[in-house]
């Protein structure tokens, strides 16, 4: 019996010492040609689960496609954080010396409770003092939806960012905060509409300096 593609995948991270939790990016262990392989084995096993449902799948003209259009969401959009690898992200020399502080955002985040499985929405803002290197304003936005298109909770997504931003701008300083609205609140449990989810990280001199980690939330709070 040929096993199936997950199995082939999971058994090379496995071999490699790796993990594969829900919010890792596991795209350095798929091979060209994989991930569609992948979409049909995901296909069909959600077409065992709207069958068991009771969703007539077969005559039902509403969910005939259900199945393979939410694999390929799965795959290549919400969790595409998992399987496509880190968009290109280039640093350049802090040429200027800028040495204050730079705040981004709002920059919006749709990732999904790895809990419920139901959407994190919200939005993100980064500050940055800036070291050695600076990137691209456009950059920060790419960075955090590939961080976000992942299933995870929202602290864990804020710690990967900030993880993210500090590694590729080898920035003196930085701060992440997140803002998010939970699905899985106001959608099912209690359906409670008027609550988000703050998170935050600050670290290096804006967790040493007060003044400086003032100043980002201060900017944050005026910000659109």
């Amino acid at each position: 019996m040929n096993k199936l593609i997950s199995d082939l995948i999971r058994q090379r991270i496995v071999d490699a010492g790796g993990a594969y939790n829900c919010n890792h990016n596991i795209s350095k262990y798929i091979e060209e040609g994989e991930l569609d392989q992948l979409v049909a084995e995901v296909e069909c096993q959600l077409t065992g689960v709207l069958n068991s449902l009771v969703i007539d799948t077969a005559n039902d003209h509403n969910t005939k496609e259900t199945a393979h259009r939410v694999a390929k969401m799965f795959v290549h959009e919400i969790f595409g954080g998992r399987y496509q690898p880190q968009p290109k992200i280039t640093a350049f020399p802090n040429v200027t010396a800028y040495d204050q502080l730079y705040v981004t955002g709002p920059i919006t985040i749709r990732s999904t409770c790895a809990h419920h499985m139901m959407p994190i929405v919200g939005k993100a803002y980064i500050g940055v003092f800036p070291g050695k290197n600076v990137i691209g304003l456009s950059k920060f936005n790419r960075i955090s939806d590939w961080i976000a298109s992942r299933p995870q909770i929202q602290e864990e997504m804020t710690v990967q960012l900030a993880d993210e931003v500090e590694r590729i701008t080898e920035a003196e300083g930085i701060a992440v905060l997140v803002q998010a609205e939970h699905f899985c609140m106001t959608h099912r449990g209690v359906r409670e509409h008027d609550s988000d989810m703050t998170t935050s990280i600050v670290r290096g001199k804006l967790r040493e300096s007060a003044a400086l980690k003032q100043e980002f939330f201060s900017i944050v709070g005026r910000m659109k």
